[in-house]
């Protein structure tokens, strides 16, 4: 007999003891969001009534995701008729999805082209939370190339692109983004302060680029270029990946043209019409 997955979670919400009830208890719960969001998306304003019987949950339980959403910004309340909408951070939160798609897509040719002149690991990479993340790779052409998946994150104080997405980032953003930090030293050269950060992102400005001197792993050395859009502010950042013992010490004017050109190309693209911007 097959049990479908609204049974087997409607029966481990009765047996609160149960394993599996337990187990599946955070999924219910992402379950059952997504479910008043998607019903939140057919009207401008729906009660809780209305939702409660639409999807079949209990009153108080719709009023408790209701009040959750709606104290994380997701969900409006009109105060009158206390029913219930979506506000337009999802949108934003679906704009910022698109733009990270529209950013891939643009900057393929560029991380293609780094590839072809370098034969070298090319990251595109974004700014989340603290962290860097990676949304898009090429590979190496060697056998022995930098070790990466799209979809990893990676320390901002010791990374190059981390480097290049800051340097530029607005005072007060950056400022929120450091407090959140741990400088963790990772080899001996890594920055290990705020202090020592600050003075990095002004050598990032004078320079233009980004770099990573074996600060994050070791034998690696990584150069990042910062991407602008329209309004001049920094959205990610492309950066090429060189084992220690490829890397040409006195070519680095040459990488750092290479770089930067592929920077410049993709923010002319996204509308950016000097590069880089007046420092902040």
């Amino acid at each position: 007999m097959k049990v479908s997955l609204a049974t087997t979670l409607s029966g481990a919400a009765m047996d609160d003891e149960s394993p599996i009830g337990k187990e599946l208890e955070p999924v219910a719960a992402v379950l059952k969001v997504f479910g008043l969001l998607a019903a939140l998306g057919e009207r401008k304003d729906t009660s809780i009534s209305e939702l409660s019987v639409r999807l079949a949950m209990p009153k108080a339980t719709v009023y408790r995701f209701l009040q959750t959403m709606k104290s994380l910004g997701f969900v409006r309340q009109e105060p009158e008729s206390e029913r219930y909408g979506l506000t337009m951070k999802l949108f934003e939160l679906g704009a910022k999805a698109l733009q990270h798609l529209d950013l891939i897509e643009l900057a393929k040719p560029q991380m293609q082209m780094l590839s072809d002149k370098t034969s070298e690991t090319i990251h595109l990479g974004v700014l989340v939370d603290s962290e860097v993340i990676y949304v898009n790779k090429v590979d190496a052409k060697h056998n022995l190339g930098m070790y990466s998946r799209v979809g990893k994150r990676a320390p901002i104080h010791v990374t190059a692109l981390g480097k290049a997405l800051l340097a530029w980032e607005a005072p007060e953003r950056r400022d929120a983004i450091m407090a959140g930090m741990t400088y963790t030293r990772f080899r001996k050269h890594s920055v290990a302060s705020p202090e020592q950060f600050l003075e990095e992102l002004d050598r990032t400005r004078q320079r233009k680029y980004g770099i990573d001197d074996q600060e994050f792993e070791e034998h690696v050395i990584c150069m990042s270029a910062p991407i602008f859009d329209h309004w001049n502010s920094v959205v990610a950042g492309l950066s090429m990946s060189f084992p220690e013992f490829r890397f040409d010490r006195s070519r680095m004017d040459e990488y750092a043209d290479m770089i930067l050109a592929a920077g410049r190309a993709v923010s002319r693209d996204l509308g950016c019409s000097n590069y880089p911007p007046d420092q902040r």
